[in-house]
């Protein structure tokens, strides 16, 4: 297997993963991506239940919509709020900032549970001089803002890169920063390393496979492989491409020093959908990859190179966004905008027949499995219709709805 790179090259690439609405007991800290860059989602407010059903606890977003902070409040759940990439040359200004954090996080709190301000994302990969010179200014013009508010000890300040930051990723143990940004990822270190903040890094194995497929291993990068590899140099044994490209991470961070900064993993997914020059971009390697992450999280344990870190990780992504720019894997998580119910476990699948405009919410107990399947309904029919089927048995069932005129679909069936 030819692994020399578990990173992909590209400065600023995006994909979409299944989003897995299975509530899974023992994953507690579940973190999901609320992107919204389309026009076919539901409301805010319809999310809340929808997040709820899958057991999620933390919303990263990618801005500070107050739409979804208001929907979300007194919930409980967990969010990261987003600086946009062009915002960040005028938050330098500590006084913009300022503004920024009162109008966007301090109007929230404390009944949405805001905790942390991504400033930008993916900045230093983007090959922009000048975006990536106003990244570190602006992450600490928000960090004073929030002092000077009283809400660092609430809200931290970090911002998500791309693992094409690194240089070299394999052997793990070998993984180090480009040259060209170490200065800048030393100095972001030495910020988080001072206010208490997570570095964030986005991994996408699939993106490792997709450049090299005849070489790469789809059971090692869909945590699935019987042999897995070990690191020449450190010794240790990697079963996933996903621990291998984390301890990259690990190791580029510990060569410059920084050992003891907390590490997060703000994205990772698997596209459902691709073009045809996209090798693995498949609906089953998707529930595969997806299913086998949350086995992962839910094991609650560290890479090989951390084994006691419990991994903080936030799935991409919660819905499709269906005007992303890009290749077809930058915005297929489902066919409609919705996110696609696939199961972790092994002969219990959902097939969505005619209709793909809804969702599914499943939760099982020792005695029963409760079904809700809910769908977004197009003018003139906006809003919600949902359909519940509880105690369901071996055979499964199948709902149908007839009549034309409503916003509805024409079957389902979930086979057990």
């Amino acid at each position: 297997m030819d692994i020399t790179q578990f990173h992909h090259s590209s400065t600023h690439c995006y994909i979409n993963a299944v989003s897995l609405l299975l509530f899974l007991s023992g994953i507690n800290a579940l973190g999901i991506n609320y992107g919204q860059v389309a026009n076919n989602l539901p409301s805010p407010e319809a999310v809340v239940p929808l997040v709820k059903s899958i057991g999620a606890t933390r919303i990263k977003l990618y801005d500070a919509d107050p739409r979804v902070l208001k929907a979300f409040a007194n919930t409980g759940i967990e969010f990261i709020v987003g600086v946009a990439n062009e915002d960040l040359a005028k938050l330098r200004d500590p006084k913009q900032a300022q503004a920024w954090v009162k109008i966007n996080v301090q109007c929230y709190l404390p009944a949405t549970k805001i905790t942390c301000i991504a400033v930008g994302n993916e900045v230093l990969t983007y090959n922009d001089s000048i975006l990536s010179s106003n990244l570190l200014p602006a992450m600490e013009s928000i960090h004073i803002a929030l002092v000077n508010l009283n809400l660092d000890k609430q809200v931290v300040v970090t911002t998500a890169h791309n693992l094409a930051v690194l240089e070299t990723s394999y052997p793990p143990s070998s993984g180090a920063f480009h040259a060209d940004l170490t200065q800048r990822l030393s100095c972001i270190l030495d910020f988080h390393s001072k206010v208490g903040s997570p570095f964030l890094i986005n991994a996408y194995p699939y993106f490792a496979y997709k450049s090299n497929p005849k070489q790469v291993s789809i059971d090692f990068v869909l945590f699935e492989s019987t042999s897995g590899v070990v690191d020449p140099v450190s010794g240790l044994h990697y079963d996933n491409m996903f621990h291998a490209q984390v301890d990259a991470a690990y190791s580029a961070m510990e060569k410059l020093g920084y050992k003891k900064v907390c590490l997060q993993i703000s994205e990772t997914g698997w596209p459902s959908k691709g073009d045809s020059n996209e090798a693995g971009a498949t609906l089953e390697n998707a529930r595969k990859y997806n299913g086998n992450l949350l086995k992962l999280i839910a094991e609650k344990k560290g890479t090989p190179m951390r084994p006691n870190l419990d991994l903080n990780v936030y799935v991409f992504a919660l819905f499709n966004e269906n005007m992303k720019p890009g290749s077809v894997t930058t915005n297929t998580t489902s066919d409609s905008g919705s996110p696609v119910t696939e199961s972790p476990t092994e002969g219990r699948s959902p097939t969505v027949g005619s209709s793909s405009s809804g969702y599914l919410s499943i939760t099982s107990d020792s005695e029963r499995v409760s079904v809700t399947l809910s769908f977004v309904c197009p003018p003139p029919h906006d809003g919600f219709t949902i359909s519940t089927v509880a105690g369901l048995n071996s055979d499964g069932f199948l709902l149908q709805e007839k009549d034309a005129s409503c916003c509805c679909f024409s079957s389902f069936r979930l086979a057990l």
